[in-house]
């Protein structure tokens, strides 16, 4: 087996293990912060699912378009040099999706206890009259 094919099997097992434990990982511990998103279990582990699926789909998207590689291997060196610079985009692309998860299930949490929270007492006031002049302040009289 050359360096090239010896490459390519490195990188789809390391890839896809990657993978795997990164969408497991997520799921289990993404369950209690989507509880706490939607605020119905049922709805939280619909929603864990398919992100979960999406993440899957997008991520071996990601590692089969990454996967081939124009250069030519051939020394051991050259392999690890290519399969470090492959294995690296894969865990910046799955960093990045998951700080997009997040950022945008927080601010769907955050608007959704905005509308829940209760009305003010006072509704706000639109309008302040103008301020009349400014008056050194006076001393008090004396008695």
């Amino acid at each position: 087996m050359d360096h090239k094919a010896a490459m390519y099997l490195v990188y789809l097992a390391i890839s896809v293990g990657l993978t795997v434990w990164v969408a497991i990982t997520l799921s289990r511990n993404g369950q209690i912060f989507l509880e706490d998103v939607f605020a119905d279990t049922r709805l939280a582990r619909a929603v864990n699912q398919l992100l979960t699926m999406g993440f899957y789909l997008l991520n071996l998207g990601f590692v089969a378009v990454v996967m081939q590689s124009d250069s030519t291997i051939g020394s051991l060196s050259t392999m690890l040099e290519s399969l470090s610079l492959k294995i690296g985009l894969v865990l910046l692309v799955l960093g990045v999706l998951h700080l997009c998860n997040v950022w945008l299930l927080g601010r769907y949490r955050r608007s959704r206890l905005r509308q829940t929270q209760p009305v003010p007492p006072l509704p706000p006031v639109t309008h302040l009259p103008p301020a009349g002049p400014h008056l050194p302040p006076t001393a008090p009289a004396r008695g």
